[in-house]
């Protein structure tokens, strides 16, 4: 069938192009008055961490004492994540113990290893989220070919685009509990939330995440009311978010995750990664994965989405039970609808882990696992990132569209030219009020 010479999709594709070419050409673009002021909320490992260490820190080695790192600022800060000499393995230990968290039962709260005090670098803006080591852009880049391309359609660090880094390391937790670190980053981006409205005018703000800081910004827009909501919240969109975990997860737990990087041994990082309480956050929901599919298959036992407190037993880490049943499950089991229009942009059709399967009694769990890999992003699995679709989908009341780009990877949404132009395009549909109520896109 021949289309309309008005047909509103071939419309809409025209003035797709339109506005990624202006894009485009407007390289040396002033801030633009009419913006909607956009606040990036990074993934986990996008978040650049400084460390300091006080008399009180102990070293496990004379190669990890205080004297190291030499080059440190006047104050004694250095840079903690990311450091280069993280992939040399006398060094990686070093890391892993300054990066280790402790829970306190008798507080109900996590805490850094004693001696070590750390710090993001320039909450507010969107500097330090361009590479994870300033000094090595081409091998560590995170957010630069993004954040360019909002520049280009107007955007300027500090005036319309802000950023709000975090201490990945920490999570939140369910009502009830204290989480002191993740809650006073909620406050901190509450506070930058009004002051970017404030100084635009009043207009309210398009919060834009990667990953995990999908989890921190819906905990935002459900931890407030909706008169605030409705004065500072335009449209929340998700890149890549893993709203109900991943099995990447549980091989971080069980064996230690490498993340790809050749160097390092994952058994060596493998208890700092269990001490992190976003990791915990991270484990597959029961209330998302099916429950009687196994993710993790061994010679003894079988263990499925609502098996984690069993897992974590096994795998020989019963001290992260109490914060996981208590703190960690109540907050992945609720996904509350916010009062707020969303957007979910992810990959599709890249290998993803889906069952690990462990054949040695004596090895156990310190050994890489055999991987059966199913539908995802390359870390997050396709029924998490659908996880609010599949959720929501009754609520007709909230406005929720969901774009599929097929090939696209975690990361890589954040650098592939078809990623960024359906990224660019969702925020000038929002900047214009042209998001329906309810929509589902594949690319």
């Amino acid at each position: 069938m021949k289309r309309s010479d008005h047909d509103p999709r071939l419309l809409a594709m025209v003035a797709t192009g339109i506005v990624w070419a202006a894009a485009m050409l407007c390289g040396t673009c002033h801030a633009r008055a009419d913006l909607h002021p956009l606040i990036v909320v990074p993934g986990s490992g996008g978040n650049q961490l400084e460390g300091r260490l006080t008399r009180e820190y102990k070293s496990s080695s004379l190669l990890c004492s205080r004297l190291f790192p030499p080059v440190r600022d006047k104050d004694g800060w250095f840079r903690l994540w990311f450091e280069p000499s993280v992939l040399l393995a006398p060094f990686t230990q070093c890391f892993a113990d300054r990066m280790t968290l402790y829970y306190d039962r008798t507080a109900d709260d996590y805490r850094n290893a004693p001696g070590v005090e750390t710090r993001v670098r320039r909450f507010g803006s969107v500097e330090s989220l361009l590479h994870l080591d300033p000094y090595l852009k081409q091998v560590t880049e995170y957010m630069a070919t993004l954040v360019e391309s909002l520049q280009k359609v107007g955007y300027v660090d500090g005036k319309t685009l802000f950023g709000a880094p975090y201490d990945f390391r920490y999570g939140l937790a369910a009502d009830g509990h204290p989480s002191r670190v993740g809650s006073e980053f909620l406050q901190d981006l509450k506070a930058l939330i009004e002051k970017a409205t404030a100084s635009n005018q009043g207009k309210p703000v398009i919060l834009l995440s990667h990953s995990l800081g999908g989890l921190f910004a819906l905990e935002l827009l459900n931890r407030n009311p909706s008169s605030w909501l409705r004065k500072h919240i335009k449209h929340f969109i998700a890149l890549s978010a893993p709203w109900g975990g991943a099995v990447d997860g549980l091989l971080t737990f069980a064996s230690g995750n490498a993340l790809g990087v050749p160097l390092v041994d994952p058994l060596i990082v493998r208890g700092e990664q269990r001490s992190s309480e976003s990791n915990l956050w991270l484990l597959p929901s029961p209330k998302v994965f099916n429950s009687k599919k196994p993710l993790v298959i061994t010679p003894s036992a079988n263990y499925t989405a609502r098996d984690i407190v069993q897992f974590l037993d096994d795998i020989g880490f019963p001290e992260g039970i109490r914060p996981y049943e208590s703190r960690i499950l109540p907050l992945i089991e609720r996904l509350a609808v916010p009062a707020v229009p969303v957007t979910c942009v992810f990959g599709s059709n890249v290998k993803t882990l889906e069952k690990l399967i462990y054949r040695s009694k004596d090895k156990g769990f310190d050994e890489q696992p055999e991987v059966v890999y199913g539908d995802g992003d390359g870390t997050v699995n396709m029924a998490s990132l659908l996880a609010l679709e599949s959720l929501w989908k009754k609520n007709r009341q909230q406005p929720f569209k969901v774009v599929m780009i097929r090939g696209v990877s975690h990361t890589s949404i954040l650098k592939e030219e078809i990623a960024l132009q359906e990224i660019v395009q969702e925020i000038v549909n929002v900047q214009a009020d042209r998001v329906g109520r309810s929509s589902y896109v594949q690319r």
